[in-house]
């Protein structure tokens, strides 16, 4: 779905611009008739396109386009103007509009031009993620349809800065999804602060949260930061979120609010510009329909503007070999061990079935067998060397068990394709003449 917001004080017009947009291009519409009222909505949904008028009274187009900058909102910005003063659109461009239109443009132009800023931000964003390494750095490993919806949803609302509520059940990694976004939002160099809701003590609930003076209670020795001063600038996860007590509850929704922290013990407000991310494996919605002050329903409101679901393994299964050479690749850098991709790909070439059994292992691994000694006339060989020799008996006693031809290897071998033993070979360097 298409989302674009239309943002002028003539209702008419901009009614006018949502009905041909949806009867042209289908598009979805919001109608914002003052620059703060579409400030709000952008904060709020996930908007792909804006229409601008640059003629507002009280914040106009120009204030808009300086506060979205701000805000660090990634979203294209067409202006128009009725005024035929194309000086002014071109200050919009400079203060960052994708481009400008006169009103008095046929409707089929405008729509074109909104869908041209929403393919150019796609792009875009295609190239952002390419340069940051997604799906190479991105802890989200897999390419399941329910993993791909996932990251396509991480990537439309890690731009908008109001708060995101990720579900899920315990282990599927929640708190993966949070870093994520953090690391595809408006200011990945920020700071990146998690808490774990459900493992504070719930009198030290409010001090972890939002900081203390000196001596605001026995105990306090020292004045502290809070995690959303902590996360100012940044992301601020907030883990089982459900957990959270009722007291603690109230204040967050306040700071949520009104974007101000006020310490234990202090008096003044200290202003945060802190991206909540909640998580829980709860259903807070039933939290909140049963009563019982479990959880507030403004604040289950607040958080529920973007959700975002995290499927548990069993609904992506395709995705566990990737996981696995994944996992196996993280083990071998964080202990050093450049030999186990290579032991698990010989076990894999010598077994006939679809398991890997005891007897698939290397007797030197299996039996704890110390290598035979050499004598003094042979020529000294490391460990790779002799584990790339067995690679080449295991390819070379294939081949001729199949008259070297490589296709019935590569199927005995339970490679993909010829073309894979083909590069196993060249790896090795065996030949026909071996």
């Amino acid at each position: 779905m298409t989302l674009v917001l239309i943002v002028d004080d003539v209702p008419a017009m901009a009614e006018q611009y949502a009905y041909d947009l949806k009867r042209l291009r289908g598009f979805e519409t919001l109608v914002a008739k003052s620059g703060r009222t579409a400030l709000e909505s952008l904060t709020r949904d996930a908007v792909d396109c804006v229409i601008l008028d640059l003629e507002m009274p009280g914040m106009d187009g120009f204030e808009v386009l300086r506060s979205i900058e701000r805000l660090g909102l990634r979203v294209p910005v067409i202006v128009y103007t009725g005024t035929g003063d194309f000086d002014r659109c071109a200050q919009a461009i400079r203060l960052g509009a994708y481009s400008f239109i006169d009103k008095a443009e046929p409707m089929e132009r405008v729509a074109q031009e909104v869908e041209n800023a929403i393919e150019r931000r796609r792009l875009t964003a295609e190239v952002t993620l390419l340069r940051r390494g997604f799906g190479l750095e991105s802890p989200l490993v897999g390419t399941s349809p329910a993993l791909a919806k996932l990251k396509e949803a991480i990537v439309r609302v890690a731009p908008v800065p109001s708060p995101v509520l990720v579900v899920g059940e315990s282990g599927t990694g929640k708190e993966l999804v949070a870093r994520e976004l953090h690391r595809l939002g408006a200011n990945p160099k920020g700071p990146f602060v998690a808490l774990n809701s459900a493992a504070l003590p719930h009198e030290l609930v409010e001090s972890e949260l939002f900081g203390h003076e000196r001596g605001a209670f026995t105990g306090a020795n020292a004045t502290r930061k809070g995690a959303f001063e902590a996360a100012s600038g940044g992301t601020l996860f907030l883990d089982e979120i459900g957990d959270l007590p009722p007291a603690a509850q109230a204040k967050l929704l306040r700071v949520l609010e009104e974007r101000k922290v006020t310490r234990l013990g202090a008096s003044k407000t200290i202003d945060v510009n802190t991206r909540v991310v909640a998580a829980t494996h709860r259903d807070l919605e039933k939290d909140v329909a049963e009563g019982g002050g479990r959880f507030r329903e403004d604040l289950f409101y607040r958080l529920n503007v973007h959700v975002l679901r995290v499927p548990p393994l069993r609904d992506r299964l395709s995705d566990v070999p990737a996981l696995v050479e994944h996992l196996v690749a993280a083990t071998c850098e964080r202990f050093g061990i450049r030999g186990l991709p290579n032991g698990v790909e010989r076990m894999l070439i010598a077994t006939d079935g679809d398991e890997l059994t005891r007897a698939a292992v290397p007797p030197e691994i299996r039996d704890g067998r110390k290598a035979v000694p050499r004598t003094a006339h042979d020529a000294p060989r490391t460990f790779e060397e002799q584990k790339q020799e067995a690679e080449r008996q295991i390819i070379i006693q294939a081949l001729e068990r199949n008259d070297w031809h490589v296709t019935k290897t590569a199927k005995e071998l339970g490679l993909a394709d010829h073309a894979s033993l083909l590069k196993v070979m060249r790896r090795l360097g065996v030949q026909r003449d071996t």
